[in-house]
């Protein structure tokens, strides 16, 4: 049987109730992703590591508010409030998050002038986080991805496994996303599904 691992997606404090980024339903998805742990050979996690100067902040430039969208060096930028900077509280892995079981945790959107939704790669693909790697090394062939956001990070990151030529699946009900838009999310899960990513609850998980 190929060796099946979950990846956890930003399930970071700024992200969560309270938090510079508050995702909606953001809290609700932590027990769900510590229930589910035990059932995946391997668990990694991803966590947002920005700069404070990093591009996607509205702050750094002036005018600019958060869920203004923004062209640098040819990529097209959604702007959000700081969140999630280099060693701070917010960027933290969740307290209630089970951690024990995470093998190794890898860094992105560490680049100020590029930001980085995947965890697998910046949002142009220049660089790499490792994962990729780590996850050929270790045997892994199946890739399941819960965390935050869905039509963001995790769409994203689903996308780039697929590209990699892992099998992909989504746990739905350990995912939560922003919606800036209407419509965002549902978008994003049918873009998923069309391109081959399977989508499941964690109750049909054994």
């Amino acid at each position: 049987m190929p060796k099946r691992a979950l990846a956890i997606v930003d399930v970071q404090n700024d992200f969560l109730p309270g938090g510079a980024l508050a995702v909606p339903g953001s809290g609700e998805i932590i027990s769900v992703i510590n229930r589910v742990q035990p059932l995946f050979e391997l668990v990694v996690a991803t966590l947002d590591w920005h700069p404070r100067d990093h591009v996607s902040f509205a702050v750094n430039h002036p005018g600019r508010v958060p869920g203004d969208v923004i062209t640098v060096d040819g990529q097209s930028q959604v702007l959000w409030p700081v969140h999630c900077v280099q060693a701070t509280a917010g960027a933290a892995l969740a307290d209630e998050l089970a951690a024990g079981r995470i093998a190794r945790v890898f860094h992105k959107g560490t680049d100020p002038r590029l930001d980085s939704y995947s965890a697998f790669f910046d949002n142009a693909h220049r660089r790499g986080t490792g994962l990729g790697d780590y996850l050929k090394a270790a045997g892994v062939r199946e890739l399941f991805l819960a965390g935050l956001t869905t039509e963001y990070c995790v769409a994203h990151s689903a996308r780039d496994a697929l590209w990699l030529g892992f099998q992909v699946t989504v746990i739905q009900d350990a995912c939560r996303g922003i919606e800036l838009h209407s419509g965002d999310v549902a978008a994003a899960i049918e873009n998923m599904r069309a391109a081959g990513v399977r989508l499941v609850n964690s109750d049909e998980l054994t």
